[in-house]
């Protein structure tokens, strides 16, 4: 299993002329700053506004070292207001917006454990204690419980616990690697990526831990399933056409359609609450960062910017 395979199943990792044309409107803009000053903020909340297209109150929540190690980063569905919500030296990566948008559960510590903070960052709680390693927290669709993998037995395997960290169970018992669980919508089900055959496929399984079934069955890698908002699409990551790509399908499987056309590898996908848009993190401009589609994969933008790592995007509900 390639390193990139195993990034996508576990979710971790202007040119010189328009800066030029740009200086005599920098140099006037120093001479008339007010002015500037609100005829750019003028620019920018118009440009908010007319952007219907765009949900107008969405979040994306992200992993980012920009700021030297792994922290937690949400910024507005238009790339334009940034917010760093978690410090220090210890990482913290793999961020999922809980139903109500009040808490984030997210992977952190040396050897990753399951956390949960409030949506500002406050009250950070660990909720998992041992010396496995565990990650990739999902939401019940009621906030209820948070579904994880973890290898504290072993293999990777999917495990359920209660939202404050109470009653862990493991849900799968099988001794193919398991990871990046998706809850679906109707709280029935749970999508994740299971090594078989040597590849990265996409299973289900329901939340009692029966009906398990294979979703993809492909000579390559399959992996990071994640639900849409109505249940009857999950869109997913795979590498089929020889380097990882934004894929959708019908909740059973069938019609799996390739959404992204790029030189870069692209994963991570989420959805926006309406359905309508698909946020992921793709190196097609050499640098990973986070793009925003329609569902179709058409009216593709970029949402973040820097020299530094941005992924593992969590839309807001």
């Amino acid at each position: 299993m390639g390193r990139r395979a195993e990034e996508q199943a576990i979710g971790p990792r202007e040119d010189s002329l328009k800066v030029a044309a740009r200086e005599p409107v920098m140099y006037r803009c120093h001479k008339i700053t007010t002015f500037c000053g609100l005829v750019g903020l003028a620019t920018v909340f118009l440009w908010a506004m007319v952007r219907d297209d765009l949900p107008p109150m969405g979040k994306i929540a992200f992993g980012s070292n920009r700021d030297d190690n792994y922290s937690i980063y949400v910024t507005d569905a238009y790339g334009t207001r940034t917010t760093r919500l978690t410090f220090g030296i210890v990482p913290r990566y793999q961020p999922a917006w809980s139903p109500d948008g009040k808490r984030i559960a997210y992977a952190s510590d040396g050897n990753w454990q399951i956390y949960v903070m409030n949506s500002d960052g406050s009250d950070q709680t660990r909720l998992t204690r041992n010396s496995a390693e565990e990650e990739h927290p999902t939401w019940s669709p009621d906030g209820k419980r948070i579904a994880f993998s973890s290898n504290r037995e072993g293999d990777y395997n999917i495990y359920v616990m209660n939202a404050d960290g109470s009653d862990q169970t493991r849900l799968t018992n099988n001794a193919a690697e398991e990871r990046g669980p998706s809850w679906s919508p109707n709280g029935d089900q749970i999508a994740f990526a299971a090594v078989y055959g040597g590849k990265w496929q996409i299973r289900a399984v329901n939340v009692d831990g029966t009906g398990e079934r294979q979703l993809t069955n492909n000579t390559e890698h399959d992996a990071s399933p994640a639900w849409s908002p109505d249940g009857t699409r999950i869109a997913f990551s795979s590498d089929r056409d020889a380097i990882w790509q934004i894929y959708v399908m019908n909740a059973d499987g069938s019609g799996q359609t390739r959404l992204t056309e790029s030189h870069g590898a692209e994963g991570g996908a989420v959805w926006s609450p309406d359905g309508k848009r698909i946020a992921f993190d793709s190196f097609r401009d050499h640098n990973e960062e986070i793009y925003i589609m329609n569902a179709d994969g058409s009216d593709l933008r970029r949402l973040t910017k820097n020299s530094a790592y941005d992924g593992s995007p969590s839309w807001s509900p």
